[in-house]
């Protein structure tokens, strides 16, 4: 493993090392309006949402690494203290990409991405038409990080107000991922579409209070099969299986080839994990409890290890 020590490594080498570990990264696509009203827009990738009440969103504007100079985004906050943050999505990313040139002071991004600036509501800064979702914000605060080449500037921003394109819009009003298509940053010059294989659904029960890796009997806990993936979906469960449902399994046909195997707890486990695999985790737990070993240690494991809980 690489060892590192910030104060060892040139400025620019650490900046990559941080981008490519706190990866993806959402990026604000932050526009303002300079002290004659000329509009400037820019994309941060330092960016995320830290509150919901008062709603929150806070970027960072570094300072240039080669020349040690602030940024027009933070010069116009400062000004006016005021912004709009758009989402970017697949449709623009190109053109963001655009704006995140050197372009002199005074030049409108807008002009040289083709992007089209709207009035907003409640600040003077536009918005971008092309963005699914664009937020309305006044500066809180500015949190200066340092005086050297590459420190941040926090900008906390207070959301005044939203506008979600319906068209991202999917089942109780919430936005819909696949339809939003949101762009990630990565480290060097590498992004991330947020659509389509990339996004999973993860649920996990908070309540009741899930029996956890520790209760797991050793033999699953120590599979050579099984992935920290799939031991985590074991262990977010609210209980171990039922005898009934342990039962059942052992009826299913591929378990009872699995059971017939030389090496039966190896079979077990590679079967488990075909159920794992397809979020089938109540069978697959089941087929993992018919594991010799368990049944060594545990020859009544139903009444041992299970809680009066049921898995449904």
């Amino acid at each position: 493993m690489l060892t590192i020590d910030p104060h060892d490594v040139v400025q620019k080498d650490l900046h990559q090392f941080i981008l490519g570990s706190v990866a993806p990264r959402p990026i604000a696509f932050v526009s303002t309006i300079d002290e004659e009203g000329r509009q400037n827009l820019a994309p941060y990738s330092f960016f995320n949402a830290f509150s919901s009440n008062p709603p929150i969103v806070v970027f960072s504007s570094n300072r240039r690494g080669s020349n040690n100079t602030t940024k027009d985004t933070l010069d116009n906050i400062r000004i006016s203290g005021e912004c709009v943050i758009n989402a970017v999505n697949y449709a623009m990313v190109r053109q963001m990409a655009v704006a995140s040139v050197d372009f002199p002071k005074g030049v409108s991004e807008f002009v040289k991405t083709g992007l089209t600036p709207i009035p907003s509501d409640l600040v003077a800064p536009p918005r971008v038409a092309e963005s699914p979702s664009q937020m309305e914000c006044k500066v809180k605060d500015i949190i200066t990080l340092g005086d050297k080449g590459g420190a941040g500037h926090l900008i906390i921003c207070e959301i005044v107000r939203m506008h979600i394109s319906k068209d991202v819009l999917g089942e109780r009003n919430r936005i819909d991922p696949h339809k939003m298509d949101l762009m990630g940053r990565m480290g060097r010059a590498f992004y991330v579409r947020c659509s389509g294989p990339a996004i999973h659904t993860i649920v996990q029960e908070f309540l009741p209070v899930t029996i956890g890796y520790d209760n797991l009997p050793s033999s699953i806990k120590n599979s050579l099969v099984l992935t920290g993936n799939d031991l985590g979906k074991l262990a977010g469960r609210v209980s171990l299986p039922t005898k009934e449902e342990i039962d059942a399994v052992a009826e299913l046909p591929e378990v009872k080839v699995a059971l017939s195997q030389t090496n039966k707890d190896t079979a077990v486990h590679y079967l488990a994990k075909t159920f794992l695999d397809r979020d089938e985790v109540a069978t697959g737990f089941s087929i993992l409890m018919l594991d010799t070993s368990i049944n060594t240690v545990y020859p009544h494991r139903w009444n041992v290890l299970h809680d009066k809980s049921d898995l449904s």
